[in-house]
């Protein structure tokens, strides 16, 4: 499966961050009945990498009888003006390390991260037996979210309605995506949610129309409803986006392709829910 490339927005790498290391996270989706028999299909990768496990994921609901285990290491490039090269130098220089067979990846590269998919079962097995795909990130500082001070985006809160008070606030993403496989929607839907936070999970992926709509828990933010949208449309770079919608205390905000893709990126949507507010919803 190829990852289809996300338009790129202009980022600007904090004078701070040059010079940190730049993080690696490795992403192994591997054929397991549990989480201990998942960590031990990545015990020998875990010994060759480094590094340490930071998460595992039981990802049966979108592919049977998987798991996905994620490790965290340092990597041995740092952060630079040149960011974008600095982030795919790293992606290519660990799958060299994996081994001679491993061809040269294709990188896509969004600031402030980089990533391909290895995806030959055979090639990966002597790594992680019964892995079904290999996913390499690179990432430069920490989490958008954590951020203040981005720019007024399209969007904003509009009628003259009271900003919210300050609190905490959950921010979710649906992203609409033209594919037959469930697999192809979900990657690259988190392709586009790492822009806006590094740790969404997906909750569920369902049909839309034509379209498979993958549905992400982007987690907290610090700021109010208002803030948090804006934020995560800067991150995210795109032009063309509706003014917020606004249901009580919680905002969604809209964005289509035009003309629609055959294949690819269809839409997107982002609702801020205060967390007093959060309900989860269990779909049928």
């Amino acid at each position: 499966m190829a990852l289809s490339r996300v338009p790129r927005a202009s980022w600007t790498i904090r004078v701070d961050m040059v010079g940190e290391d730049l993080e690696l996270l490795i992403t192994a989706v591997v054929a397991a009945d549990d989480e201990q028999q998942a960590r031990a299909a990545c015990a020998a990768l875990l010994r060759q990498v480094g590094g340490r496990v930071v998460r595992a994921s039981d990802c049966s609901d979108e592919e049977p009888g998987c798991w996905s285990v994620t490790i965290s290491r340092v990597s041995g490039e740092r952060a630079t003006q040149n960011v974008a090269g600095a982030l795919a130098r790293a992606v290519r220089t660990f799958v060299r390390q994996l081994g001679e067979r491993f061809p040269t990846p294709r990188v896509s590269c969004e600031p402030p991260t980089a990533w391909t998919v290895l995806e030959d079962p055979v090639l990966l097995d002597d790594l992680v037996p019964g892995a079904e795909r290999l996913l390499v990130e690179a990432w430069a500082g920490g989490d958008p979210q954590t951020h203040s001070g981005a720019p007024a985006a399209a969007g904003g809160r509009s009628g003259g309605e009271p900003e919210p008070e300050r609190g905490s606030t959950r921010l979710a993403l649906r992203v609409d995506v033209a594919t037959d496989r469930s697999a192809g929607a979900e990657w690259q839907a988190r392709a586009v949610a790492s822009r806006v936070a590094r740790s969404g999970k997906i909750t569920r992926v369902a049909p839309h129309g034509h379209l498979l709509s993958v549905h992400i828990d982007l987690g907290s933010s610090v700021n109010s409803p208002t803030v948090a949208l804006r934020d995560a449309v800067v991150s995210l770079g795109r032009s063309g986006w509706t003014d917020v919608e606004w249901s009580g205390s919680a905002g969604t905000i809209r964005w289509s392709a035009a003309p629609a893709p055959g294949t690819g990126i269809a839409a997107l949507e982002l609702t801020a829910t205060p967390d007093s507010a959060f309900v989860w919803t269990v779909p049928d």
